[in-house]
């Protein structure tokens, strides 16, 4: 059985003790448009950001949860470790968030012909990929 979407992208769920530094971040330096925040119905709240069609939800738990990220490179721990966004202005956001000092964790890069990535790193030290590909 495949999966029938009646959306054509994802909710991300990320679950963080830094909440306003993750708004911060993923708000007001990346410009993801923010909808009124629910309580979440395992304690705590959750804060509704858009990014195109896709739904990034920066949960907090109440009271903080015990366990903490693995930050750092990709291979360094298993499951989800990173996420992207295609996008049409990567030097600007690259350059946006150098100046605000977040941690690059790949700077510019052609992967392959046309293929540019850029990765930093969220106050969690999630990883986060801009890419751009030939149109």
């Amino acid at each position: 059985m495949a999966v029938e979407l009646t959306k054509g992208a994802i909710d991300l769920g990320i679950v963080s003790n830094n909440g306003p530094e993750m708004l911060a971040f993923y708000r007001d330096l990346l410009g993801f448009t923010e909808e009124p925040s629910t309580p979440f119905p395992m304690g705590g709240t959750m804060y509704r950001l858009w990014c195109g069609e896709s739904l990034i939800k920066i949960v907090v738990p109440e009271p903080a949860s015990e366990g903490a990220p693995v930050p750092g490179a990709i291979a360094k721990s298993t499951g989800y470790r990173y996420w992207t966004m295609r996008v049409s202005n990567l030097a600007e956001i690259m350059a946006q968030c150098e100046q605000a000092g977040v941690k690059v964790v790949v700077p510019l890069t052609e992967i392959r012909a046309g293929v540019t990535i850029g990765m930093v790193e969220d106050p969690d030290g999630n990883w986060v990929e801009f890419v751009t590909y030939p149109e």
